[in-house]
């Protein structure tokens, strides 16, 4: 019997925090800015779990019904979350709202819960004993909850299944807790039926997971969803209309398959054509392959390490033949090596050197992603670079994020770099820049690889111009202590979208 006791605070305290982690997760996938997102949704769940603690206080009587109810509508509400928030993201103009109405409910609910169970509780154990137990399992189910969530929920069930699957086990620790408690219970047969009755909305809601996925998908991408997943890092989405492929990204477009040779032979070919004698290349990033495809058209090329963080993203762009046939087979090139992992340890901890470095990141939409644009990065980058060694930025848009280009060239020039900064039109995309770094000077090549479809030895010098309306900006480094470049990209791209 005590264990079965116990056993309920460890579920539902594993429940609390899994709603938590995907009010979280969700908002910095759709939201970006991860830090921010996390900070305000954790600090917000603390503070309505406060505010159930004190409103335990009114329950008076019916403790048991009270408490079973509570889990009943903590399963049907965390439990359908997840779902509630993906169609509100897609259909309505009040995420927002939503999601902090919904964290603030959630918590209040779940802050009740461990109250009420130790005043349910205090006849059967000593104090200090119940105390010790209940907040042993608490902790516990907190610990399990954040181990499954990012290596398991989310990459085999995905964040609606899994808020449905703990919305279960609410339920259905409302359940038993009928039996447990049965004698504590007046008429325990209509909040029997109320169990039956969430878990059967919450088995429905399981069986048409899929379907509410596709309804948020299709009305937040133009063009038909044929791919979707949830990794421990991201969400892909690969879109389709006619013979255009398109990538997404935890809601940003990483390419159009119809122009993205315009964008990675810009990547790739200003600087690597200009080291004839380049025969390490290393890519930080690029999961998709395109960045290594073009990168095989230079001959004299040994080897191609790849360092990407999701493993993912590389087994889809090494097995899906719609994919490779993009990437024209670039993974199964014996001259390739791909690592999964964070690009930042990864330098810290490899004695490698490199002839040219392709760093295709995407944009610094958070600090996660915003601390691989640091002065700290660049500086270890730049120790991993032979002598007469290169690296090549992609640093958003010029045009559209101008503070935010300039910002990232600025910081490249703070660690020790010499900057070579160029644009380029990318239809999908619009004006898009890249920087070139090194330690001495850059010469435009005077010939580039067979086959290219944008490049030619006569467009490249016009690449290095800029515009007036792109011309440099006063801007300061990005540093991983301060990472400005994330408020000058959030800022900026929130004007264009006004």
């Amino acid at each position: 019997m005590s264990f079965l006791l116990f056993l309920s605070v460890f579920l539902i305290a594993a429940c609390g925090l899994i709603y938590e982690l995907i009010a979280g997760t969700l908002a910095s996938y759709l939201l970006g800015d991860s830090v921010f997102q996390f900070s305000t949704v954790i600090g917000s769940y603390l503070f309505a779990m406060g505010v159930g603690s004190y409103l335990s206080r009114f329950i008076g009587r019916g403790l048991v019904a009270r408490f079973v109810a509570i889990e009943l509508m903590v399963g049907l509400v965390g439990g359908f979350s997840s779902s509630i928030l993906f169609l509100a993201f897609a259909y309505t103009q009040s995420f927002r709202l939503l999601l902090y109405l919904l964290v603030l409910l959630i918590g209040i609910l779940v802050g009740l819960e461990i109250p009420l169970l130790m005043r349910i509780l205090k006849d059967r154990f000593q104090f200090r004993d119940l105390v010790a137990h209940v907040l042993t399992f608490d902790y516990l189910g907190a610990l399990g909850a954040s181990i499954l969530f990012p290596i398991l929920l989310v990459p085999k069930l995905g964040m609606v299944r899994s808020a449905i699957l703990f919305g279960m086990i609410n339920a259905g620790v409302a359940l038993w807790s009928t039996w447990l408690f049965r004698e504590q219970i007046g008429a325990p047969l209509p909040l029997r039926a109320g169990a039956a009755l969430v878990l059967a909305a919450l088995g429905l809601g399981m069986a048409g997971a899929d379907a509410i996925t596709a309804a948020a998908d299709s009305s937040l991408y133009a063009d038909e969803v044929i791919f979707s997943r949830d990794t421990r890092y991201q969400r892909i989405v690969l879109t389709r209309w006619k013979d255009d492929l398109r990538l997404f990204l935890s809601a940003h477009l990483q390419f159009s398959s119809r122009d993205e040779y315009r964008y990675h032979e810009a990547l790739v070919h200003p600087g690597l054509a200009s080291l004839p004698g380049a025969r390490q290349v290393l890519v930080l990033g690029g999961g998709d392959g395109l960045a290594v495809r073009e990168i095989l058209k230079h001959p004299n090329v040994e080897r191609i390490t790849l360092v990407d963080l999701d493993p993912e993203m590389t087994r889809l762009f090494s097995t899906n033949p719609m994919l490779t046939r993009i990437n024209q087979n670039a993974f199964a090139s014996p001259k390739v090596r791909v690592i999964n992992a964070d690009a930042f340890p990864w330098l810290e901890s490899v004695a490698e050197s490199f002839d040219f470095a392709v760093v295709d990141f995407p944009d610094p939409t958070n600090f996660s992603l915003g601390k691989l644009y640091t002065t700290a990065f660049y500086r270890l980058l730049k120790k991993r670079l032979r002598d007469g060694g290169m690296l090549v930025v992609q640093s958003t848009s010029p045009l559209f994020a101008r503070r935010s280009y300039w910002c990232i060239v600025e910081t490249l020039k703070q660690a020790g770099l010499r900057t070579y900064p160029y644009h380029v039109y990318v239809p999908s995309f619009g004006e898009w820049g890249f920087v070139l770094a090194a330690q001495g000077p850059y010469q435009v090549p005077s010939s580039l690889p067979a086959g290219l479809r944008f490049l030619s030895p006569h467009n490249l010098a016009p690449l290095f111009d800029f515009p007036n309306d792109m011309l440099p900006a006063e801007v300061e480094p990005n540093r991983l202590n301060d990472q400005i470049l994330v408020r000058y990209y959030e800022k900026e791209w929130s004007e264009i979208s006004r």
